[in-house]
């Protein structure tokens, strides 16, 4: 056996394990290992082990995770989903489907502060599924919105699967950061176009709510300039160039605690529970990436990333078409597998590859270019079955929903991220030219 099929063999298995449900750090770690060690040597590993751990997560870009974490933590705990829903529900909740929309807009309000997919969803999940339900909207619409909302998380800066991209392909967090704003707010009109044609199609899935008051709007309105203010500070920032994402990061996760300071909700327990989570979070990624270091390791062994490389040249496809394959690659595997473990087990193979090719423009926008598409199927990937980990968390909020409905529900939005996908690859201008403004 060559070391290009050993290689390919336990790729395969670690796809295998992970499919079975292994954490994602154990099954990389363990296939990567072994792996390596049987190519290279038990004393080898043993050297990698002595190296490669800590070369990757003391590196001072990685200290913008936890940072931004924990901007997501106390952002939850200050209660500011519960005001970003009843500000979009003030503006949108008289209307039919007007509770769907108002939870997308929370959704993406609170993703731009939490950085998240599953918060997100979760978060908001717990203000908004009851709200909808007792107004009478069908369970497939209120959990599919919910699902699909909670994938803005990962759109919008600060996003965490962006920020793991960054640091595999060496790339600047910031830039990453800006040129997913407009294809983050391209992916919410999206949803919002599914919510009113779902409503015209079945009106009695999202019945109109009764109108608030003029008073009570403007005051709902009023209570979220924090949050456009942070948020504007944070991405404005890094956009002038004021301070880097890890500056960033600690001024914003400093604003969000200060915000629940003074709305009275950060109490010493409340704080406890942030550093908490937030440690226990960072832990699981950054144990993720020590397995994600030992297995591209091994892969780089094996040769697989060049020979794929030199078999896709040597085939004649044009680029794009060598795109479009990985792409639908990504959507099967988003089928089955983490979007994280997605990232770090594909990229290493796949980025090499794509760098290499003739697309007209720099190394730096393919990655930049590729980097959003990929999130962009991730997010594909989180309300996809038979997997949909947001279908999941969110079903899991209302026994009563079969998942079958709330899979339906989703179905919807899969159909708007195809589209966004669909822009991305046709005119990549709409990511970088933001970007390529820094």
């Amino acid at each position: 056996m060559t070391d290009i099929e050993f290689g390919a063999l336990l790729f395969g298995a670690c796809l295998l394990l992970i499919a079975l449900r292994m954490p994602v750090a154990v099954a990389m770690f363990l296939v990567g290992g072994f792996g390596f060690a049987s190519l290279a040597g038990w004393p080898a590993f043993l050297n990698l082990l002595n190296t490669a751990p800590f070369g990757r997560v003391s590196s001072y870009t990685l200290s913008v995770l936890p940072l931004f974490l924990l901007m997501g933590q106390l952002a939850t705990r200050a209660g500011l989903s519960r005001l970003l829903f009843d500000a979009a529900r003030a503006c949108a909740g008289h209307r039919r489907g007007g509770l769907a929309v108002a939870t997308i807009g929370g959704c993406a309000g609170f993703g731009a502060v939490c950085g998240s997919s599953l918060a997100t969803a979760a978060t908001m999940g717990s203000v908004a599924l009851p709200e909808m339900r007792r107004y009478g909207y069908s369970g497939a619409l209120a959990t599919g919105t919910l699902a699909a909302g909670g994938t803005l998380g990962i759109l919008f800066p600060p996003s965490i699967i962006l920020v793991i991209y960054a640091v595999i392909t060496e790339q600047s967090i910031g830039k990453l950061f800006l040129a997913a704003l407009v294809p983050g707010v391209i992916a919410t009109l999206g949803y919002l176009a599914a919510i009113g044609i779902y409503v015209r199609v079945n009106p009695a899935a999202g019945p109109a709510a009764p109108p608030m008051p003029l008073g009570e709007r403007l005051r709902s309105l009023g209570k979220v300039w924090p949050v456009l203010a942070i948020f504007l500070a944070v991405i404005g920032g890094i956009y002038l160039g004021v301070f880097t994402p890890t500056e960033a990061a600690a001024i914003g996760a400093a604003a969000i605690g200060l915000v629940a300071l003074v709305s009275g909700r950060l109490r010493r327990d409340t704080l406890s529970s942030s550093l908490l989570e937030t440690a226990r979070a960072t832990g699981m990624i950054f144990l993720i990436l020590i397995g994600a270091e030992v297995f591209n390791a091994f892969l780089a062994l094996t040769q697989i990333p060049s020979a794929l490389a030199e078999a896709l040249a040597a085939s004649g496809l044009a680029p794009v078409a060598i795109l479009v394959g990985i792409l639908l690659v990504y959507l099967l595997l988003g089928c089955v597998m983490d979007s994280l473990a997605m990232i770090l087990l594909t990229v290493p193979v796949f980025f090499p590859l794509l760098t290499g090719l003739d697309f007209g423009y720099t190394e730096e926008e393919i990655a930049i270019w590729f980097g959003v598409m990929a999130l962009i199927v991730v997010e594909i990937g989180l309300i996809t079955p038979p997997i949909g980990l947001n279908v999941y968390a969110i079903n899991a909020m209302d026994r009563n929903v079969r998942l079958s409905e709330s899979f339906k529900g989703t179905v919807p939005f899969v159909l708007s991220g195809f589209v966004l996908l669909a822009i991305i690859l046709s005119v990549p201008g709409v990511c970088l030219w933001l970007a390529g403004l820094v």
